[in-house]
Protein backbone atom coordinates (compact mmCIF):
# COMPACT_ATOMS: atom_id res chain seq x y z
CA UNK A 1 0.00 0.00 0.00
CA UNK A 2 1.59 3.37 -1.04
CA UNK A 3 1.38 6.29 1.39
CA UNK A 4 2.98 9.34 2.07
CA UNK A 5 5.82 9.96 4.77
CA UNK A 6 6.29 13.14 4.32
CA UNK A 7 5.26 16.47 2.14
CA UNK A 8 6.83 20.07 2.07
CA UNK A 9 5.10 22.96 0.28
CA UNK A 10 7.51 24.57 -2.20
CA UNK A 11 5.09 27.55 -3.49
CA UNK A 12 2.07 27.88 -4.79
CA UNK A 13 0.06 24.46 -4.98
CA UNK A 14 3.70 22.72 -5.10
CA UNK A 15 4.41 20.23 -2.84
CA UNK A 16 7.20 17.98 -2.94
CA UNK A 17 5.96 14.26 -1.85
CA UNK A 18 7.96 11.56 -0.11
CA UNK A 19 6.50 7.98 -0.52
CA UNK A 20 6.73 5.23 1.46
CA UNK A 21 8.02 3.21 -1.59
CA UNK A 22 11.46 5.71 -1.45
CA UNK A 23 10.35 7.95 -4.39
CA UNK A 24 9.65 11.53 -4.21
CA UNK A 25 8.87 14.46 -6.48
CA UNK A 26 7.20 17.87 -6.86
CA UNK A 27 3.23 17.60 -7.50
CA UNK A 28 1.11 20.86 -8.88
CA UNK A 29 -2.25 20.60 -7.56
CA UNK A 30 -3.56 23.60 -8.59
CA UNK A 31 -5.76 22.21 -11.70
CA UNK A 32 -7.14 19.55 -9.08
CA UNK A 33 -8.89 21.96 -6.72
CA UNK A 34 -12.39 21.47 -7.72
CA UNK A 35 -15.52 20.86 -5.91
CA UNK A 36 -16.91 22.47 -2.29
CA UNK A 37 -13.99 20.53 -0.16
CA UNK A 38 -11.03 21.96 -2.34
CA UNK A 39 -12.36 24.86 -3.64
CA UNK A 40 -11.21 27.15 -0.32
CA UNK A 41 -7.68 25.84 -0.99
CA UNK A 42 -6.95 28.11 -4.00
CA UNK A 43 -6.33 31.01 -1.04
CA UNK A 44 -2.62 29.69 -1.15
CA UNK A 45 -2.11 30.83 2.69
CA UNK A 46 -5.15 27.90 3.43
CA UNK A 47 -3.57 25.00 0.59
CA UNK A 48 -0.21 25.36 2.50
CA UNK A 49 -1.70 24.65 5.66
CA UNK A 50 -2.08 20.74 4.62
CA UNK A 51 -0.60 18.07 6.81
CA UNK A 52 0.36 14.01 6.69
CA UNK A 53 -2.08 12.53 8.67
CA UNK A 54 -1.42 9.31 10.75
CA UNK A 55 -4.14 7.70 9.87
CA UNK A 56 -5.01 8.60 6.24
CA UNK A 57 -1.27 8.30 5.62
CA UNK A 58 -1.70 11.35 3.10
CA UNK A 59 -1.64 14.84 3.10
CA UNK A 60 -4.88 16.51 4.86
CA UNK A 61 -6.12 19.53 5.09
CA UNK A 62 -8.72 20.73 8.50
CA UNK A 63 -11.48 21.11 6.33
CA UNK A 64 -11.64 17.30 5.71
CA UNK A 65 -9.92 17.91 2.00
CA UNK A 66 -7.42 14.96 1.24
CA UNK A 67 -5.45 13.20 -1.82
CA UNK A 68 -5.25 9.41 -2.18
CA UNK A 69 -1.58 8.75 -1.68
CA UNK A 70 -1.82 6.95 -5.63
CA UNK A 71 -3.97 10.25 -7.07
CA UNK A 72 -0.79 12.11 -5.94
CA UNK A 73 1.83 9.05 -7.11
CA UNK A 74 0.26 9.24 -10.82
CA UNK A 75 0.35 12.47 -10.69
CA UNK A 76 3.69 13.18 -9.99
CA UNK A 77 4.88 11.31 -12.50
CA UNK A 78 2.32 12.35 -15.25
CA UNK A 79 4.18 16.07 -15.00
CA UNK A 80 7.13 15.54 -14.63
CA UNK A 81 6.98 13.55 -17.92
CA UNK A 82 5.02 16.30 -19.26
CA UNK A 83 7.72 19.04 -18.40
CA UNK A 84 10.76 16.37 -19.32
CA UNK A 85 12.32 16.62 -16.25
CA UNK A 86 13.64 14.35 -13.47
CA UNK A 87 11.02 15.85 -10.82
CA UNK A 88 9.92 12.20 -9.28
CA UNK A 89 13.33 10.57 -7.76
CA UNK A 90 13.81 6.50 -7.25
Amino acid sequence: MLEITRAEHLEGFRIRVFFSNGEDGVVDLFEALWGPVFEPLKDPSRFKEFKVSEVLHTIAWENGADFAPEFLYDRMVEQAAAHGRADARR
